[in-house]
This record gives structure tokens, sequence and C-alpha cells, in this order.
């Protein structure tokens, strides 16, 4: 059943073009196809920098907080695979750029435990585990 965003309901943008789109905005104007109607053609969504912009239904869809976690669980989990590879490269490449790429690398760690409360163990050479880690073929 389609139940179209209300006043206030935070929502984003679909596929964002520019930094403002990428943040959450709230719906601020609802325009419907009819007066008499359910279905929202347009949303327009007040972001957090001041800016208003006016969106078809179909580019935006509905977000919360909790999807903002989730998003940068998963951006600093890769992020930290990157760069765990990067360090061990760079172990045999060039002994500065290793302990640069070490230490950009514990910082990232410590950010996403201090502000996300995301654990991940760098120590764990199988790190991050998947499902199909099972110790070879069978």
């Amino acid at each position: 059943m389609y139940r179209s965003m209300e006043y206030g309901d935070t929502a984003r943008v679909i596929k964002p073009s520019d930094a403002t789109e990428y943040r959450l905005g709230t719906v601020a104007d609802i325009r419907y196809s009819t007066p008499h109607t359910t279905y929202a053609r347009r949303y327009t969504l007040r972001f957090t920098t001041g800016d208003e912009r006016t969106y078809p239904a179909a580019n935006v869809r509905r977000g919360t907080r909790a999807d903002d976690h989730t998003a940068l669980e998963a951006a600093f989990t890769s992020a930290c695979v990157a760069l765990r590879d990067a360090c061990r490269i760079a172990h045999d490449y060039d002994a500065d750029l290793s302990s640069g790429t070490a230490s950009l690398l514990r910082r990232l760690v410590d950010l996403a435990s201090l502000r996300l409360g995301l654990t991940l163990d760098l120590a764990d050479p199988a790190w991050p585990h998947t499902d199909n880690q099972d110790g070879g073929d069978q």
C-alpha cells in the first residue's frame, strides 16, 4: 500500500548529485497530483544547511539517523579494509609511507570506535569475517 511522506518526516535523495543532497532532509512541502488524493507528486526537502529543494516523489525515500549509522558503519569498515591492505603493501615499498598509512588507519579505527561504537579488529588477519571463510575447499 502506498503511503506518502508527511510534513516533518526525514528523507534522503536517492541519487545525490552534490554534498547537500547527501544529507538527511526534512519534508517541508508536499505537492499532490490532484487536490483530492494522497499520492504525492513532489516533495520539498529542507536540509541542515538551510537549503530547500524540490524533487519528484520517485527521487526521494524515507530516511532516518539509524540509516545514517548503518551507512557510516559500512563506509568505515570498507575504508579500514582498504587502508589495512595498503599498509601491508606499503610495508615492503617505503617505510615512511607504511608508518603514515598505519597512523591513518589507527586514527580511523579510533574514530569509528569513539563516535560510532564500531569495533574493528585489525589484529585478526581474517577481518572482516565473511560467511564463506571455512578454511578451504570442501
